[in-house]
């Protein structure tokens, strides 16, 4: 993706080509920021998206499906047992990367700081990657992970909290799960021009809606990223999200506002690090832009970096990450959803299809 320009005041940003990169650490070659000729010149890493060495041997030129038909040819039983599907689950790991992580991961159960639950390669990466494999800022982003987790209790959101108000909140927060991109990650669909934070305090409490936003990252962690893994046949580990900001402005960005967007920004990105690959928004009109100077303080410069701001004529962008058939009509899709009230209600992907996710239990 190619990263917007900083507006004057900030500097011009140049991406290009990090030099002087560790290797022995990353793994790959990041990108840096030039944050044009001031007093100071600052640089940060930015690496390429996190499926990059996960992906199976394929036939060269071969484009991936993302059908689960492919996977579902065949038979449930035996792929259970194929060594493909678990190398699809775990994916192939680069052996640098896998280095660091088995490092960071001797240095945590030394210090008594990983608990079995969270002994998971991918996590300890994207944590890694967060803080560019930086072992010392990792392990304490890490340790604020596992307290922020027991604080807001997490692992028992399932059995302890019931969103009630889901369809009501759907109706003034239009948002959701639709199909994948085209190399078969998650699609998030967020319609934020038609939010009414008035009819949202009415429905629900902010409260009860930031614990929603965490059971739905959850959820995309368990589920969504491994059903859509066995769809593609390669690792996903990341979202690609569609942010519809037509009619928003300065005024949109309301005392409330920016408590919820702050406080969900907190969470994505120190406890969901490194699962955005790539946002889209669009019908960005001139009061938006306006408006995104002042939104770009609260995000880090990694985050930024993923973002395209698009007019009305976004379609041709949007097509070469989605295909047509998975979004929606209202964005220029084929897409309607008429069985389930609309593709924001659908929470269509292969994560819906019960054989994938049977043998994502097994």
């Amino acid at each position: 993706m190619t990263s917007p320009k900083a507006e004057s005041e900030d500097r011009e940003v140049i991406i290009g080509r990090g030099e002087g990169e560790n290797e022995s650490c990353s793994g790959f070659q990041g990108l840096k920021f030039d944050f044009g000729s001031g007093s100071k010149s600052r640089t940060k890493s930015f690496h390429p998206p996190i499926e990059t060495h996960w992906c199976l041997n394929s036939s060269p030129g071969k484009k991936a499906s993302s059908s689960i038909k492919s996977v579902l040819s065949y038979p449930l039983a035996k792929f259970r047992k194929s060594k493909s599907l678990k190398m699809i689950l775990e994916g192939a790991r680069d052996p640098k990367d896998k280095q660091i992580v088995e490092s960071f991961r001797e240095m945590l159960i030394q210090e008594d700081l990983l608990p079995p639950k969270h002994d998971d390669y991918h996590t300890l990466l994207r944590f890694l990657r967060m803080r560019d494999f930086d072992v010392s800022k990792s392990k304490e982003m890490f340790q604020n992970y596992l307290k922020w987790r027991k604080e807001f209790r997490v692992d028992v959101l399932p059995k302890e909290f019931n969103f009630t108000e889901y369809n009501e909140v759907k109706k003034c927060y239009p948002h959701g799960y639709h199909g994948v991109d085209r190399y078969g990650r998650p699609v998030y669909i967020e319609r934020t021009g038609m939010v009414d934070l008035n009819k949202l305090g009415e429905v629900t409490t902010f409260e009860r809606f930031i614990k929603y936003h965490v059971s739905e990252q959850e959820k995309t962690l368990k589920v969504r990223y491994p059903a859509c893994s066995l769809a593609a046949k390669k690792h996903i580990a990341s979202t690609t999200s569609i942010l519809d900001v037509n009619g928003v402005g300065m005024s949109n960005f309301s005392k409330p506002a920016r408590y919820l967007f702050t406080e969900i920004q907190k969470i994505d990105s120190c406890y969901y690090p490194e699962t955005l690959n790539q946002l889209f928004i669009i019908n960005a009109g001139s009061g938006f832009r306006m408006l995104w100077k002042a939104i770009k303080a609260f995000l880090d410069a990694r985050t930024v970096s993923k973002i395209q701001v698009l007019g009305s004529n976004y379609l041709s962008v949007l097509l070469e990450a989605v295909d047509p058939s998975n979004l929606p009509t209202f964005m220029g899709g084929n897409c309607k959803c008429s069985d389930y009230g609309g593709c924001l209600m659908s929470d269509r992907g292969p994560w819906k299809n019960p054989e994938v996710l049977e043998m994502i239990q097994v």
